[in-house]
């Protein structure tokens, strides 16, 4: 997931989130429904209004089933076993990733050099 994410926002569109997750927003949905730590608000004409809690409980959803290749059934369970360890895990992958993305384009500042 793309760290774009705002904690000073107070409400994301379903489009904004599935953009950050870099999903359809079709998955978003299904995994309201199929997650219950998932609940967004509705506004008055229906739409989802997300917040950044249920952004961090989509990061370690998103985590557990895209990037660990959990099922359905067994990221549910693992969130029923220990929700705090998995998202603290989740969040120590992203920072992971962060730091792997800035030492590839330092690494490849240092290939290219000053001149180019």
């Amino acid at each position: 997931m793309d760290e774009g994410f705002d904690e000073e926002k107070r409400y994301y569109s379903i489009g904004e989130v599935a953009a950050l997750f870099e999903v359809n927003t079709s998955l978003i949905r299904f995994w309201e429904k199929e997650f219950d730590i998932l609940k967004p608000k509705k506004n008055k004409k229906g739409n989802r209004l997300f917040t950044p809690r249920d952004l961090q409980n989509l990061k370690v959803i998103h985590h557990l089933v895209k990037e660990r290749g959990f099922t359905l059934k067994g990221a549910k369970a693992k969130l029923k076993e220990n929700r705090e360890d998995t998202a603290r895990i989740a969040e120590a992958v992203e920072k992971l990733k962060m730091i792997k993305q800035a030492l590839g384009e330092i690494r490849r500042d240092l290939d290219t050099g000053p001149d180019e």
